[in-house]
């Protein structure tokens, strides 16, 4: 789940299968009682159809885990982006870095440093669309260290130019659970 409609729609579900969460977050559910095998395929079924996935694999709740934090934090922090992302994973998730990012290439094929620049410059992205900040801003704002370093880092994932992108105006974003 990466987004607040992405929560409304697996509560509903639940409310739907009348099962029980104590937690409905990004990325995460917590149920209390233990589901019967058939309640389990419900659940799983109403998911996929909604594009999510039931996640029982403890790798691969902790990938959930961490694409969650850098989530939350690129997309849905009114803070400036200016963290050391080590460190960030690191306390959010209670586990060596060096762990997690070996289990996060493993199973992703990319590492977390790429995942953090994808999202980066979708935020940027929206950023450029909205029209709210100068490029200047948005760097600052996304913790880059100057807009000639952001600029190349988005020509690199993107092919264009920031200026070149905002020009456009086509629908070149990505929803987040694509990246």
């Amino acid at each position: 789940m990466v987004c607040d409609r992405c929560i409304m729609a697996v509560k509903l579900e639940l409310t739907k299968l009348n099962i029980k969460a104590s937690v409905v977050e990004l990325g995460e559910v917590t149920i209390d009682v233990d589901l019967n095998d058939e309640k389990k395929l419900k659940l799983k079924d109403a998911l996929n159809n909604l594009g999510f996935e039931l996640l029982d694999d403890s790798k691969t709740k902790i990938i959930e885990k961490i694409k969650t934090a850098i989530i939350q934090l690129i997309h849905h922090s009114d803070n400036d982006i200016k963290v050391n992302y080590s460190n960030f994973i690191e306390d959010k998730l209670k586990r060596d870095y060096n762990y997690l990012s070996n289990l996060f290439s493993e199973i992703e094929g990319t590492t977390i440093e790429k995942y953090i620049i994808n999202q980066k410059v979708e935020k940027v992205k929206e950023f450029l669309v909205y029209n709210q900040l100068s490029l200047s801003e948005i760097a600052d704002k996304m913790g880059y260290s100057s807009v000639a370093y952001l600029s190349g880092q988005f020509k690199k994932v993107t092919g264009l130019t920031p200026s070149h992108f905002k020009s456009i105006k086509e629908k070149k974003r990505k929803s987040l659970d694509k990246i």
